[in-house]
Formats: structure tokens, C-alpha cells, sequence
């Protein structure tokens, strides 16, 4: 079976979903520097900027330990960046007819995004799970079942991202325009997040822009979960909105893929 097409003898979207799936996954494991310069970036905000956080354990309230703060938003960042730019594989694929060919396929659409998202899903949790392993080198104090919830948040929004960036792609087929959107949209919604710090931080006027951002929500709800807070609204108010994230991504992606097939 050729590397860009599927099995051409009926079709279920169970058995297209891990024929794509286990094609991604040999790509990316044949070529895993991607992964690595992925992951280093935020490992490097951990060793060279988290400890610059301590003195301000208290400000930040995070009862003396500024990680909780600190790891949540990078894993959160590591989610976005690391779904948002998938989008430039798929249009490496369309231009050497990878896409086309499984297009004629009777392989379900469905299946064509679907098997891509579940690759980038799988790698962003390993990537956050050595990510937290490091954290917990510098310092990190958290508690085992609000680590996993923060891990559940980040593979959702790495699947909503990565479906939105697949359909973005599809949608442009050139890199020249796809990386204008994404630095366009991305880094204002980066800096409005507070991923980095929290943005009760910033000046009122900030705090209020910052307050239609849904990325605000998801960190604030990751931190609340490192802190072992999983009672409350802001935790919670998170995960719905990632939720939602997730239905309006794949919906958007799976149309696409639709219609590229049409």
C-alpha cells in the first residue's frame, strides 16, 4: 500500500481513522526534529524564566509556589502553538498530491482529518507529560488528578486547533498566506491569555479586552486545576469552553475536508 493512499476494498471510519493515523505517526517518527524544537522552547521558559517567578509566589497567589502559575500556561501554549502550525504539513501533502490521491479513495472524509488530529494529539500529551516531568525538577507542586485534568484540557484543545489549522490550510494551499493568518491571530490572543502571567496583573483597561478572549478562561481553568481548586466556576468555565472549542473546530475542519473532496 502506497504511504499516501488507503485501502481502496470498503471503508469505516474506525479502519481509515488509524490507516491515517499510523501513516502521520511513522512520518513524524522518521523526522522527530520538529517535535524536539516544539518541545524545547517551553522547556527553556521553564529553566530561564520560572525562576525569576519565585520572588512573586505571593502576588501571583500561588501559595509559595510560582509553578502552578507558571506550568499551567506553558502547557497551554504548548497545546496552541504546537496544533496551530500542523497546517503547514497538510499543505506540503496537498502540493505532492498526497491529499488527492487519498481523495479518490472511498476512504471517509471523516477519517482524513480525524486520523491527522488523533497524531497531533497524541504528540502534544507526550510533550506536555516530559514537560510537567521537567517542572517537577525546578519545583512544581501540583496534584496528580488536576496535572491529568490540565493534560485532558490540553489534548482538546490541541484536537479543536489542529482541525482548525488543517482547514486553514486546505483552504489557502500556500504557506505565504497561511503564516501572516496565523501570526495575525495567534500572538494577540498569546499576549491576551496570560499564559505567561496572570492577567490580574495587567491594568483594568487590559483585564477587560483580555475578558472576551476564550484563551483567558482555558488558563485561568488549567491553573485552577493545578492548584487543586476543581470546585470551583473558574475551573470548570474552562473546560466548557474548550469544549466548545472543540465541537466548532471539528466541525469546521471536517466541512472542509468535505468540500475539498466534493
Amino acid at each position: 500500500m502506497s504511504a499516501a493512499t488507503l485501502p481502496v476494498m470498503g471503508s469505516s471510519v474506525p479502519r481509515d481513522t488509524l490507516t491515517i493515523f499510523n501513516r502521520a505517526m511513522r512520518l513524524s517518527l522518521r523526522n522527530p526534529a520538529w517535535v524536539v524544537i516544539g518541545l524545547s522552547q517551553p522547556i527553556l521558559y521553564i529553566v530561564l524564566f520560572g525562576p525569576l517567578l519565585k520572588p512573586l509566589s505571593g502576588s501571583l497567589g500561588a501559595a509559595g509556589n510560582a509553578y502552578q502559575i507558571f506550568v499551567p500556561g506553558i502547557l497551554i501554549q504548548v497545546g496552541m502553538f504546537g496544533a496551530l502550525f500542523v497546517g503547514f504539513g497538510l499543505i506540503a501533502e496537498w502540493r505532492a498530491g498526497v491529499i488527492e490521491s487519498q481523495r479518490v479513495t472511498p476512504a471517509s472524509r471523516t477519517a482524513l482529518l480525524l486520523g491527522r488530529v488523533l497524531r497531533d494529539v497524541v504528540v502534544l500529551v507526550v510533550q506536555s507529560v516530559l514537560l510537567v516531568l521537567v517542572s517537577l525538577l525546578f519545583g512544581l507542586r501540583a496534584p496528580l488528578a488536576g496535572v491529568v485534568l490540565t493534560l485532558v484540557v490540553v489534548a482538546l484543545l490541541g484536537a479543536a486547533l489542529s482541525a482548525v489549522s488543517y482547514a486553514l490550510a486546505l483552504t489557502l494551499k500556500s504557506e505565504d498566506a497561511f503564516a501572516p493568518l496565523l501570526n495575525a491571530v495567534v500572538f494577540p490572543i498569546l499576549l491576551l491569555s496570560g499564559i505567561l502571567l496572570p492577567m490580574s496583573l495587567a491594568p483594568g483597561w487590559l483585564q477587560t479586552i483580555s475578558d472576551v478572549n476564550p484563551f483567558k478562561h482555558i488558563v485561568e481553568g488549567a491553573r485552577a486545576f493545578f492548584a487543586g481548586n476543581y470546585s470551583t466556576s473558574t475551573a470548570w468555565w474552562g473546560l466548557g469552553l474548550t469544549l466548545a472549542l472543540v465541537l466548532l473546530g471539528w466541525w469546521f475542519g471536517v466541512r472542509r475536508f468535505k468540500r475539498e473532496s466534493s
